[in-house]
């Protein structure tokens, strides 16, 4: 039996859930976000709660079941108080800047790099060395954070490159003589 599964999805207030055929919308102060149910999951809309239990006994359902229940929570924590991801840059002459729907980033290359972002997504960059990326999406904030930090992942000798805030880097001594 899922843990996670047999806890209802509470919905605070001010955010609305509807089914409609295979649809599930979930609307609030934020946004509306929508979600493709499979049949072998039943998603049951009280007051105040979404239930999620699997609609049968297979297999797939019963794997399915904890997953959905997460997807939905996504959903209602997105519309009612969305999602960040803050990464930030090491290493001199790093730099990263919004400018306007794109962001620019200086690190190490011969070019800058831009990357393009997507509608639904906001970047901040407070100083040269912090990103901001907030959404009410958390698979689209969490894609554009993870393809920024792919330009230049962080190295463990001196640690340069772009990390997740409160990310880890395990250093290594280096050359010794």
């Amino acid at each position: 039996m899922s843990r996670i599964g047999k806890k209802p999805v509470p919905m605070p207030a001010g955010v609305t859930a509807s089914t409609q055929g295979q649809t599930l919308t979930v609307k609030g102060p934020k946004g509306t976000l929508s979600m493709q149910m499979i049949e072998d999951i039943s998603y049951e809309i009280q007051e105040g709660a979404i239930s999620v239990q699997p609609g049968n006994e297979t297999k797939r359902a019963r794997a399915f079941w904890g997953m959905h229940r997460t997807l939905v929570q996504n959903l209602v924590t997105g519309v009612s108080e969305g999602f960040t991801k803050v990464l930030e840059i090491t290493g001199v002459g790093y730099r990263a800047a919004a400018q306007g729907k794109n962001l620019r980033l200086q690190l190490g290359y011969s070019h800058d790099v831009n990357v393009p972002v997507p509608a639904g997504i906001d970047i901040r960059t407070p100083d040269a060395t912090t990103v901001e990326i907030s959404g009410i999406d958390r698979q689209q904030v969490g894609q554009l954070a993870a393809e920024i930090r792919r330009w230049r992942k962080p190295e463990p000798y001196k640690g340069k490159g772009i990390k997740y805030r409160g990310e880890f880097i395990f250093r290594k001594e280096g050359k010794k003589k």
